[in-house]
């Protein structure tokens, strides 16, 4: 019998085979319920299937004050095929993560925001070539004012990837606006842009609503997309991109709809 490196028993015909695995497709599960709605009590808002409460894979009921981020999760729900595919709901995805996961330690999800603004994008510049130079000149020294301005955070430049330092007094201000958090679905979309983008910056300023969704991805893809002009890009990064892009724009629409 052939063995699990795959080497052929000379008793069995050399016919090629080959074993049919199950698609990706094939082994989602498959769509259980027909018909989507929400249910409001008290000015909450349940995301039902079939007249069921969805819940979460820790148990939690899918509950909203905000009607509209309510609609927007259970549109996920209702555009699903015959099967249910969790990369095509980042909204679901994200609310789990919030209700399962960040609501139980809210500190610690802080924390790693704060972590991030000290090894901050925006503060690893180029040394060449000038467009590239000018390019991340454009798009992160305006972040770099607004830092200043909203936080009192001065931050240090590097040119190249070795490690700069930043000042502790900008670092403990940051903090401090990071910790008036305290909604854990603002929070786990907050950690969100900032673990997307690799900036803590882009990630408040997302919060504090000085960026979009598009103005977010564009700061933190200035190094991605000088490479592409220059050389462009495949099929395989182009799909990793879109995906990105998508669990980005659920985060910043969480944080718009429950923060505007």
């Amino acid at each position: 019998m052939s063995d699990i490196l795959g080497e052929r028993d000379p008793n069995i015909p050399q016919t090629p085979t080959r074993v049919a695995e199950p698609s990706r497709e094939e082994q989602l599960p498959k769509r259980f319920y027909k018909e989507v709605s929400l249910d409001e009590a008290q000015g909450a808002f349940t995301i039902l299937l079939d007249g069921r409460s969805v819940k979460t894979p820790g148990r939690n009921t899918l509950e909203f004050t905000h009607q509209g981020l309510a609609q927007a999760v259970a549109d996920e729900w209702a555009a699903q095929g015959e099967r249910i595919d969790p990369m095509k709901m980042p909204l679901t995805r994200l609310v789990n993560t919030a209700l399962d996961g960040v609501a139980r330690d809210m500190q610690a999800v802080k924390e790693d925001i704060v972590r991030y603004s000290g090894t901050d994008l925006i503060c690893y510049r180029a040394e060449g070539p000038q467009g590239l130079i000018d390019a991340q000149r454009e798009h992160w020294d305006p972040l770099l004012d607004f830092a200043q301005e909203t936080f009192g955070c001065h931050f240090h430049l590097a040119e190249g990837v070795m490690h700069v330092a930043q000042p502790p007094e900008s670092i403990a201000a940051f903090s401090a606006h990071v910790g008036q958090i305290d909604e854990p679905l603002v929070l786990a979309a907050t950690h969100v842009v900032t673990t997307l983008t690799g900036s803590a910056t882009i990630g408040m300023a997302v919060f504090k609503g000085a960026l979009d969704a598009d103005a977010a991805w564009k700061a933190a893809h200035v190094d991605e997309d000088w490479n592409i002009s220059q050389w462009g890009e495949d099929a395989e990064a182009q799909a990793v991109r879109a995906r990105k892009f998508e669990e980005l724009r659920a985060a910043v629409s969480i944080i718009d709809a429950l923060t505007r």
